[in-house]
């Protein structure tokens, strides 16, 4: 249990945001470059500036040395910083953390690699006044890639943590985690199967890795040029993925795609063994399944929860999106110019389309043949239940309902209902289809009893019959009844 104070708690977090991953990489940096030197037997002058370039290097700034442009930088010390960040702003915050908390966590996961990538510029501007041959980097590119990595190492730290608050925003529709999950199955999945690629093909040209090897004879020089091609090891990951899905890759004036291969000179690097020798074998063609396979691991995900044609549309777009959007970043990373050999990237103009329209088409199907889209089905009409009775019209055109006659003084009251509970509302939620409820027995309405009213006098009677007396009783009446009417 942390029995420290709040404010206390909050600022040392804080300040791990801030500085842990950056700091870090700058020991690890900072230990490779004084064996370096230590091996190399040479002095200590200008170490602090190459541990500042090489710090920059890892957020894909370029290095100049000798007006030689280092600009294709390996990408896994970027994967381990971004990681690094989004690890740090994570275990800084909780689900329940507040969004002002939030954004003063990803205000410090910003903050502090800025401060150190001035204090890095500054110190690279001292050291070029006594080595001549190392240029002080851009500015604005070394913010802007510093910026750039820990932006999205944070971004990714929030998600990881708040993901279930992010979701229950008014404005985020409930299947954009679900989106988000499966661009990652799809990622992952081609990155894994074009590493898988990458390895076989070093194995086929096991031959050609030895003779990268042999450059150097020292066992430090071999190790060296091991770690070298193991950081480089994503970069040949998203060229064979470019391979894979269609578009095609280049170091220099060589360029390799699934159905042509244009020879050139390669840098001395073992991990570029992997990369294909003209002629090209039409094994290489069967590369393309790779990419179909990454669109079905993304289907796949797509089609866990059936949607409606609509909403898994969205779904599948924004993952194939989000997909390509990603490969684009890593391939623009990882690409740039390496000295003397030129240009070494992706062909960007295809890369992004080409993983839209494998994720969009063979994942769509996958989506509609796993059962991911849902049937809206309508409601079926039920027919309404008689509740009162049918209306009744007599002789004389008065309208009234069976039940509910008209009463008339000296008429009889009409019958009993046999059944009572007819006349009570049904009040099921869930009423039984037409064709599937049972047979109501049928009642005959009990027929109304007719009473005429009385008809008016006739003007032509005698108006003496009508006359009775006071002597005249009835036969046989008893004092205290009526009166008969007179003769």
């Amino acid at each position: 249990m942390d029995n420290r104070p709040v404010g206390t708690r909050q600022a040392r977090d804080l300040l791990r945001v801030a500085f842990g991953p950056s700091v870090v990489a700058l020991v690890i940096i900072a230990a490779v470059v004084l064996l370096q030197l230590l091996i190399a037997n040479s002095d200590m002058t200008g170490a602090f500036g190459a541990i500042a370039s090489m710090w920059l290097g890892v957020h894909q700034v370029p290095v100049s040395i000798g007006g030689r442009v280092l600009g294709v930088m390996p990408l896994l010390p970027l994967l381990l910083m971004v990681w690094g960040t989004a690890r740090s702003t994570a275990n800084a915050l909780s689900p329940s953390t507040s969004w002002f908390v939030a954004r003063w966590v990803v205000a410090s996961a910003l903050g502090g690699p800025l401060l150190i990538a001035a204090l890095s510029l500054a110190v690279i501007h001292d050291a070029s006044s006594v080595l001549t041959e190392l240029q002080t980097p851009s500015a604005l590119r070394a913010f802007g890639g510093v910026l750039a990595v820990h932006l999205a190492g944070a971004v990714i730290g929030v998600g990881m943590r708040m993901h279930r608050r992010i979701a229950a925003l008014p404005w985020v529709p409930d299947w954009l985690p679900e989106a988000g999950r499966a661009a990652a199955a799809g990622v992952l999945a081609l990155c894994g199967l074009s590493g898988v690629v990458a390895v076989a093909s070093m194995v086929v040209h096991w031959g050609t890795m030895h003779d990268l090897y042999g450059i150097t004879d020292s066992l430090f020089g071999q190790l060296s040029l091991t770690l070298l091609s193991a950081l480089y090891v994503p970069n040949v990951i998203v060229g064979t993925a470019a391979v894979a899905v269609g578009s095609s890759a280049h170091v220099g004036l060589a360029t390799f795609s699934s159905f042509t291969v244009l020879g050139g000179d390669i840098p001395p690097v073992p991990v570029l063994a992997a990369l294909p020798t003209p002629p090209l074998g039409p094994i290489w063609v069967a590369l393309l399944i790779v990419g179909a396979a990454s669109a079905v691991a993304l289907g796949q995900q797509c089609a866990r929860r059936p949607l409606p044609l609509s909403a898994a549309a969205a779904k599948l777009a924004t993952a194939a999106v989000l997909s390509a959007l990603v490969m684009a970043l890593l391939a623009y990373a990882g690409g740039g110019r390496l000295g003397n050999f030129g240009d070494v990237g992706v062909d960007q103009a295809t890369f992004a389309p080409a993983i839209l329209l494998w994720f969009v088409g063979v994942g769509g199907l996958t989506v509609v043949m796993a059962g991911g889209i849902s049937q809206v089905r309508k409601p079926r009409p039920v027919a309404a239940r008689k509740v009162g009775p049918d209306p009744v019209a007599d002789d004389d055109g008065f309208v009234g309902d069976s039940e509910s006659p008209t009463v008339v003084m000296g008429s009889p009251g009409p019958a009993a209902d046999p059944d009572p509970a007819r006349d009570e509302v049904d009040l099921d939620p869930d009423p039984v289809p037409e064709d599937e409820a049972p047979d109501e027995p049928y009642y005959e309405p009990e027929p109304v009893p007719r009473v005429r009213e009385p008809r008016p006098h006739d003007l032509d009677d005698d108006p003496e019959a009508h006359f009775v007396t006071d002597d005249d009783d009835w036969p046989g009446a008893t004092s205290g009844e009526g009166r008969r009417p007179a003769d």
